[in-house]
C-alpha cells in the first residue's frame, strides 16, 4: 500500500474502488461526481447517506464505493469526502481497489476544518487516477458543497450542524500536514482545464523527471560513500594498490550512474521544451508567454494565467510556467515589505486576468496607499471601477460595495434564480494591512467566501501575515496563495516534494509592448466602466 502526501498521484487499474476514513471524532462519507470545472452538474451528482446511489458511485455507512466504468461517461473526477460536526483531528483516509488496499493519506488539519476532499478521482485519457488531495474546508460541508456549485441540489449533512460564522466561512489553506515541510509557499495540486490542464501536465513530468534524477544522485553517492569507506576500513590494505583500485572503480560506478541519469534528465527536458514551444503558440495570452503571438491576436478566453517560472539551476535549463486557474480560487498574496518594488509583478498579473474573460466586462478595483502602480495605472482607465483609492478612509466603502454585491448574488444563488456572472471583478489590495481597517480584513474574508459569485479575482500586497494576531488577518493571509519574492524561497511540487525557484513575470519595461499588454479594450468584452 502507497503512502500518498498531498498532492501526489498513482493510476489505477480501473476496478472497483472503496474509499475509508477513520479518526477520533465520528465521520460522514459523502462523494460528488464533477465536470472538468470541478462543480456538479445535477443533484444526482451528491452522493450522501440520504441519496447513497448514483450512477458508478454508492454511498455505504462508513464508506463510498466507486465503480470507475459506470460513472457518467461525461464526467471529470469524483471527489471523495469526509466531514464532522467539530474539529476534525488527524484523518487518515484509505482506498482500496477490488479488496486490495492500495493507498493511505494521513491529514491533520490544523484551522478548525470540519470537512475535507481527501482524495480526487479523475480520468487520464481511458483510464483513471487517484490523487491526495486533502483540501479542508472551516465552513465545513455545506460550505464545501457550494464551492463546487452543490448545495443547490442537497441540504448540507448533520456534520454542518455548527458551521462557525461568515469571519470563519472560508476554504482553508492547506495545512502544516498537507504541505510538504519546510515550505514557504505551496504549488498548488494539479487543477483540470484545458490549456491550464496541458502545462500542469507539463509540469508532472518535469517534476517526476527531476525526482528521479535526485533519486540517481542520492544514490550514487551514498554508495560511492560505502564502497570508500568498505575500501579503507582494514588498515593493513588501506595504502595498498588494491585499495586504490576499489577506490578508483567507486568513483567509476558514481560517475557512470550519476551520468546516465543526467543524459537522461537532458533527453526528457529537451522533450519538455519542445511541448512548451508548440503550447506556447497556442495558448490564450493569459497563460503564454509575452512572446507567444497570442498577444497580436484577439484576446482568447482562458482557464488559467500564468504566474512566472519555475526552475533549478542544479537541473539545469529547463524551466516551467507555474500557472493558476481564473477567476482565481484563492487570491494571490505577493509577499513584499514594498508594494513599489512589485510593481512590474502586479501590472503582469493585471494583464494576465485582464486577458482571461474576453467574453466579459471586466471592473478592476485598485487600493493603492503608496502610489507604487501609477506607472500602469493610466493605461487601465477604461476599465477601472473608479479612481485608484489613495486615501485609507476610502477603503471601507469600497471594499463593503463588493461584499454587498456579493451578498446580494448570494441571495440570489439561494432562490434559485443565480446566473452566471456578468462580469470579471479584479480587486487589487497593495500595502496590506498599513492603513486598513480591522474591519476591512473580515469585509476580505467575507469576499473569499462568496466572491466567486461575482466572478470576483483578488490580488492583496503586503509582508505574509499568516502569523499575525489578528485572527482576521491571520486567516486571510493562510487562505490565500503566497507568492515569493525573496531571491531563495523554494517552493516544493506537489507529486515529489522537490524543490524549485520561482522567477515571477514582469510587466515589460518597453513603453510600446507594455501598452500593447495593457491594451485594456482587448481583454474586455465590454470595457466601459460601470463603476460598482
Amino acid at each position: 500500500m502507497k503512502q500518498l502526501q498531498a498532492g501526489q498521484n498513482i493510476p489505477l487499474a480501473g476496478g472497483v474502488t472503496r474509499f475509508r476514513v477513520n479518526a477520533a471524532v465520528p465521520l460522514t462519507v459523502s462523494a460528488l461526481v464533477v465536470a472538468a470545472d470541478l462543480r456538479v452538474g445535477s443533484a444526482a451528482d451528491v452522493l450522501v447517506s440520504d441519496r447513497p446511489a448514483g450512477p458508478g458511485v454508492r454511498v455505504e455507512e462508513a464508506a463510498v464505493v466507486v465503480t470507475p466504468a459506470e460513472v457518467r461517461a461525461d464526467a471529470q473526477a469524483v471527489l471523495l469526502v469526509a466531514a464532522a460536526q467539530s474539529g476534525l483531528g488527524v484523518v487518515t483516509a484509505s482506498l482500496s481497489e477490488n479488496d486490495t488496499a492500495v493507498a493511505e493519506f494521513v491529514i491533520a488539519p490544523q484551522a478548525g476544518e470540519t470537512a475535507l476532499i481527501c482524495f480526487e478521482l479523475y480520468r487520464r485519457g481511458a483510464g483513471w487516477k487517484l490523487r491526495a488531495v486533502g483540501q479542508g474546508y472551516a465552513g465545513g460541508i455545506g460550505e464545501l458543497l457550494r464551492a463546487h456549485g452543490a448545495d443547490g441540489f442537497v441540504a448540507a449533512p448533520a456534520a454542518a450542524a455548527a458551521a462557525p460564522t461568515v469571519l470563519d466561512a472560508t476554504v482553508a489553506a492547506p495545512t502544516a500536514a498537507t504541505a510538504v515541510p519546510g515550505a514557504q509557499a505551496e504549488i498548488p495540486s494539479l487543477e483540470v482545464g484545458h490549456g491550464l490542464e496541458r502545462l500542469w501536465m507539463i509540469f508532472e513530468d518535469a517534476a517526476r523527471s527531476a525526482a528521479a534524477l535526485e533519486s540517481a544522485r542520492g544514490f550514487a553517492a551514498e554508495r560511492l560513500d560505502q564502497e570508500l569507506s568498505a575500501a579503507v576500513s582494514d588498515p593493513a590494505t588501506r595504502n595498498t594498490p588494491a585499495a586504490d583500485a576499489a577506490r578508483a572503480a567507486a568513483q567509476r560506478r558514481h560517475d557512470e550512474l550519476t551520468a546516465t541519469a543526467e543524459h537522461n534528465h537532458r533527453r526528457d527536458s529537451t522533450q519538455l521544451l519542445r511541448e512548451l514551444r508548440e503550447a506556447d503558440a497556442v495558448l490564450p495570452a493569459a497563460l503564454a508567454s509575452w512572446k507567444s503571438p497570442a498577444w497580436d491576436r484577439p484576446a482568447a478566453p482562458a482557464d488559467g494565467i500564468r504566474l512566472g517560472e519555475l526552475y533549478a539551476l542544479d537541473r539545469g535549463a529547463l524551466r516551467i510556467p507555474y500557472c493558476v486557474p481564473v477567476p482565481l480560487n484563492r487570491p494571490l498574496w505577493v509577499d513584499t515589505e514594498s508594494s513599489a518594488a512589485v510593481a512590474p509583478v502586479i501590472g503582469a498579473l493585471l494583464a494576465r486576468l485582464m486577458r482571461a474573460a474576453p467574453g466579459r466586462r471586466t471592473l478592476v478595483d485598485i487600493i493603492d496607499l503608496t502610489g507604487a502602480f501609477t506607472g500602469f495605472t493610466g493605461m487601465l482607465a477604461p476599465v477601472l471601477a473608479g479612481p485608484p483609492i489613495t486615501d485609507h478612509s476610502d477603503i471601507s466603502p469600497r471594499l463593503q460595495q463588493l461584499v454587498d454585491a456579493a451578498e446580494l448574488a448570494e441571495m440570489a444563488y439561494n432562490s434559485g434564480q443565480a446566473t452566471p456572472p456578468a462580469e470579471h471583478r479584479i480587486l487589487l489590495a497593495a500595502d496590506f494591512p498599513h492603513g486598513y481597517q480591522a474591519a476591512d480584513a473580515q469585509r476580505l474574508v467575507a469576499l473569499l467566501a462568496r466572491g466567486d459569485l461575482i466572478g470576483l479575482s483578488t490580488i492583496i500586497v503586503g509582508a505574509n501575515e499568516s502569523e499575525s494576531g489578528d485572527s482576521a488577518v491571520a486567516t486571510l493571509s493562510r487562505a490565500c496563495r503566497h507568492l515569493p519574492t525573496v531571491t531563495g524561497t523554494p517552493l516544493f511540487d506537489p507529486w515529489t516534494g522537490n524543490a524549485w525557484q520561482l522567477d515571477l513575470d514582469l510587466l515589460p519595461h518597453e513603453p510600446e509592448q507594455r501598452a500593447r499588454i495593457l491594451r485594456a479594450e482587448s481583454g474586455s468584452g465590454d470595457s466601459s466602466a460601470g463603476g460598482t
